[in-house]
């Protein structure tokens, strides 16, 4: 029997930690034979009073989240040489990823950056290598964000 290929899930968002995340695990991907997977999970309006408003406010935050995960998927792709595939959620962060992670049975690694400023090392990272670390069925991958180009891709 084959053995199925390795999906390397990443986490979209601005910071500058998701790079260097995103390019190790474009590299671990290339290097393995495997996947990378981008997940963008937006926020839910905070307005549940107006309907038509609440429903144009996702849409533009749907536009707006195509357009920051669709930059990340041609850096994904040109460093693996495939396309991603692509996840954009509502709600919040660690339960959309968790979700994600419970319905597709083919994400293998779940890839973090971590930041390399004062302000600690990221909500994600901070809950799941805390209490919530029990909740994840696949292996977490933490990447410090302070690593360079050439350094990512060494350890890759």
């Amino acid at each position: 029997m084959a053995e199925a290929t390795r999906v390397f899930l990443v986490v979209v968002d601005e910071s500058p930690e998701m790079r260097t995340a995103l390019r190790y695990a474009c590299r671990r991907a290339k290097r393995t034979g495997g996947r990378v997977a981008l997940l963008y999970v937006m926020d839910p309006p905070e307005t549940q009073q107006w309907g038509g408003v609440a429903d144009l406010m996702r849409q533009e935050a749907r536009q707006q989240a195509e357009q920051v995960v669709g930059v990340h998927a041609e850096t994904a792709a040109t460093l693996t040489g495939q396309p991603p595939a692509i996840h954009i959620r509502e709600g919040k962060s660690r339960d959309e990823l968790l979700k994600l992670i419970a319905e597709d049975r083919s994400i293998s690694v779940l890839v973090l950056g971590s930041s390399s400023t004062n302000e600690g090392p990221g909500p994600l990272v901070t809950a799941f290598i805390g209490k919530a670390g029990n909740l994840l069925r696949i292996p977490l991958t933490i990447v410090p964000g302070g690593l360079t180009e050439a350094e990512v891709d060494a350890i890759a």
